[in-house]
């Protein structure tokens, strides 16, 4: 239906463009050629009173018109002199309108129904002559309207022809997109991995088409990220669930209780994953999130023997929570890996807050670097939440964060501010 509407309206715009356009051609040319008709009409009754004031001559002092041998003239020519009808026979209807253009003693042109007359001095001494002349207007306006008739038809015509060629060409333009419809209908949920694939574009159907396959590679690649981060969200929210059931199986069966202690530790790190997760959720929705850069990295550092070097009054834009469940799990690892030093520092970049999160230890291996961020890794207590899941959660509140191989445990977090987003 919404194809049909849209080639519908395109037809009918191409017939309305149409038919304006006709429209406009065929009175242009009417009044074109009503003036041309016109003209010709007023010269060819010019040029019959000159022929017959040629034929005007004195004679004894008497008006006399040297006959020519053509009475035809007669019914479409007179000469009066000093008021007299000297030659010629006027039809009782143009009489009166005669008589007044001899009267008037001018140049002048009058219709009188299908007539043109046309009267003209003649300039003899002594007397008073004027020559009228009559056109039939009836072969001309007959003419303008068969013109007209042909324009009209002409006009009919192409407007038809512009409909039925609008509809042909739309109809074979929308053939694509009927086609990329039934492909997109015939793939359902059973092919995702599906493309248009309609080659180099060759109008802005093709590049709907490239752009919806690039579309579709994101949504893929989007679905593709959310089950890899779903799988590492179960690994690490499995983990303290098997230790739990390990402890409880082995106090089973060596008869003893379960201590208390462990059992608490591990519901704080199974809490603690969930509230992280879901604080980074939240992130992701609400836009107008911020929180003090120094404030949290304190948080994140409680417990812990972190040097802190984060200038006072830093805002970013990200929740608290966030900037703990990044750097937490970060700090575990520089600590596990230092030699005897860990610290914090920051730096303000037009991109955002750059975090540096440094130990004295041997730093990454250049080969290895993302090797941190892969599945599975965990970081001793804290949040529970392994390096791969950190950078996705971090990744998806617009937090980015890199290992870097210098020669010393360093890993950079880049926060956004506010003014950033804004």
């Amino acid at each position: 239906m919404g194809v049909t509407g849209f080639r519908g309206r395109v037809v009918a715009l191409a017939v309305l463009i149409a038919t304006a356009v006709v429209a406009v051609l065929v009175v242009v040319s009417h009044v074109l050629l009503s003036q041309v008709t016109e003209s010709d009409a007023n010269a060819l009754a010019r040029s019959r009173a000159e022929a017959v004031a040629a034929n005007v001559t004195v004679r004894n002092g008497h008006i006399v018109l040297v006959e020519s041998g053509n009475e035809a003239l007669d019914t479409v020519s007179w000469v009066y002199a000093d008021g007299h009808l000297v030659d010629g026979i006027v039809p009782g209807g143009v009489l009166d309108r005669v008589d007044a253009l001899v009267g008037s003693g001018r140049s002048q042109t009058v219709t009188v129904g299908s007539d043109l007359l046309y009267a003209q001095p003649i300039l003899l001494e002594g007397h008073h002559v004027m020559a009228v002349v009559r056109v039939d207007l009836t072969p001309y306006e007959t003419s303008e309207q068969r013109s007209l008739t042909m324009s009209l038809m002409l006009g009919g015509i192409s407007i038809l022809l512009a409909g039925v060629v609008a509809h042909l060409v739309v109809g074979r333009a929308l053939r694509v997109v009927h086609e990329m419809a039934a492909l997109a209908d015939d793939w359902g949920d059973h092919e995702p991995g599906r493309r248009f694939d309609l080659g180099v574009p060759r109008d802005e159907f093709g590049e709907l088409g490239r752009t919806l396959d690039r579309l579709l590679d994101r949504v893929d690649n989007a679905l593709a990220d959310e089950r890899r981060l779903t799988d590492e969200i179960a690994h690490e929210l499995r983990t303290p669930l098997t230790a739990l059931r390990g402890e409880a199986q082995l106090a089973q069966l060596a008869g003893h209780p379960l201590a208390p202690a462990f059992v608490l530790t591990e519901v704080d790190r199974l809490n603690a994953a969930v509230t992280t997760i879901l604080s980074s959720a939240r992130t992701r929705i609400d836009g107008g999130t911020r929180c003090d850069l120094r404030a949290a990295a304190r948080q994140a550092i409680a417990g812990r023997s972190v040097e802190l070097a984060v200038p006072a009054d830093v805002d970013v834009a990200v929740a608290a929570e966030l900037v703990v469940a990044v750097l937490s799990p970060l700090l575990e690892n520089g600590l596990r890996h230092a030699s005897s030093r860990v610290w914090i520092t920051a730096r303000v970049q037009p991109e955002g807050v750059v975090i540096d999160v440094l130990d004295d230890g041997p730093g990454f291996d250049p080969a290895e670097v993302d090797r941190v961020f892969e599945a599975g890794v965990t970081s001793g207590d804290g949040h529970g939440l392994g390096l791969a899941v950190v950078r996705r959660l971090a990744a998806s509140a617009g937090v980015a964060v890199r290992a870097v191989a210098d020669g010393h445990g360093r890993v950079e977090v880049t926060f956004p501010t506010p003014e950033a987003i804004t």
